[in-house]
């Protein structure tokens, strides 16, 4: 038989009948092409996010927009895979309308990365203490500065961190708050603008008078070379930091910082030691330190935990100790004093982590106008 012949024959027999696809068609199959091919790029190789808040000021700025990579940590593969296109977890255009379904909830994988977390890195995760109870996969994204990693011992003194008893580096263009003392005179709202601080930044809650008489200001975000700037002001009499005291009460989050136990009298200033859970690593569980730990166990980790006066219970039984199964992290936003971190709710888990920023693509800076609005030297800065 000629099976060439054959195949000639039935392939033009083929291309007789077969209609030719519509415009319409044509079309609708490149949108769910484009639509499938941008979904595995979102959720397996990159994504680009936008700066909401200004906690990580002046290293990230709000109208900063950036690609976050999911290759170098390894891409997660989605636990709620039933989703609408390029929606988080509400459908667009409305406040709360869930553009996922539960029906389907797979366990965490992560694909292999290029590298682990550490310390310093820029990291984009889901807000562990969701209070929404949403799927993790689903819950806020959140941008901080990993400042402990797994098996971190992390103290933080007088507002500077340490590591395993190792000073930390601060960001480069952190914030923080000061108390600023003058000679009485106001200060010229034009000159404060052109140091880099942002309408908000002035606003009545970050920048205030505190006494009576108007010669000490509280600035609440400040980076050093703002700092070092006010002090050549001819109004200027005095800088010095806002620190919390050791022991002093907190004045953010309800007064409690994490894992909010007042005997311990840490604040956002002086904080821990705390030691930061580590895969595959027993502690020792007491009374005393299961505040610390009870949230990674009974819902980051979904045992049964229990305590009848003395005695733990997990799952039913007996514990003295307690193996962790996952990697955490400590986050922290680079302007310390106008951010909520783990200071105030905790631990981030290894199955929260989504991936790591880059560079700033775009930034739009609202309070400036036509062309003045694009922060053109911030265009394709990466992120360190």
């Amino acid at each position: 038989m000629n099976w060439k012949f054959w195949t000639k024959q039935n392939t033009g027999q083929a291309k007789k009948t077969r209609k030719p696809k519509s415009k319409t068609r044509e079309w609708l199959d490149a949108i769910v092409f484009a639509v499938i091919a941008a979904t595995i790029i979102r959720t397996f190789f990159i994504e680009a996010y936008t700066i909401p808040t200004p906690s990580m000021e002046k290293s990230l700025l709000v109208g900063d927009f950036l690609f976050v990579s999911k290759l170098n940590y390894g891409p997660r593969v989605p636990m709620t895979p039933l989703a609408f296109p390029f929606a988080h977890h509400t459908m667009p255009l409305t406040r709360d309308a869930k553009s996922y379904s539960e029906a389907i909830q797979l366990p965490y994988y992560r694909l292999p990365g290029f590298e682990d977390i550490e310390r310093q890195d820029v990291v984009v995760f889901n807000f562990p203490a969701d209070p929404e109870g949403r799927p993790v996969d689903k819950r806020e994204n959140y941008i901080k500065r990993c400042v402990a990693i797994a098996g971190d011992t992390l103290e933080i003194i007088n507002s500077e961190i340490f590591v395993n008893g190792i000073k930390q580096p601060e960001p480069e263009e952190g914030e923080s708050s000061y108390v600023v003392r003058t000679n009485g005179e106001n200060f010229n709202y034009e000159a404060l603008r052109k140091l880099g601080l942002s309408r908000d930044d002035l606003g009545p809650h970050n920048f205030q008078t505190i006494t009576r008489d108007r010669d000490v200001y509280y600035f609440k975000s400040l980076t050093d070379r703002q700092v070092e700037a006010l002090r050549s002001f001819g109004n200027v009499t005095g800088i010095e930091p806002a620190i919390l005291g050791k022991g002093e009460p907190e004045n953010v989050g309800g007064g409690i910082v994490f894992p909010g136990d007042t005997s311990l009298h840490w604040n956002r200033d002086n904080y821990g030691p705390l030691w930061i859970p580590k895969k595959g690593v027993t502690v020792q569980l007491t009374t005393k330190n299961l505040p610390i730990y009870e949230r990674v166990i009974s819902y980051f980790e979904g045992k049964e935990l229990e305590v009848k006066g003395d005695a733990i219970y997990i799952d039913g039984a007996p514990a003295d100790s307690y193996t962790f199964e996952m990697d955490y992290y400590f986050m922290m936003g680079d302007n310390r004093h106008n951010s909520l971190d783990s200071r105030y709710w905790g631990f981030v888990p290894e199955d929260h982590i989504v991936g790591k920023a880059l560079f700033i693509w775009m930034s739009w800076d609202k309070d400036e106008s036509f062309l003045k609005k694009i922060r053109w030297k911030r265009l394709f800065n990466g992120i360190h």
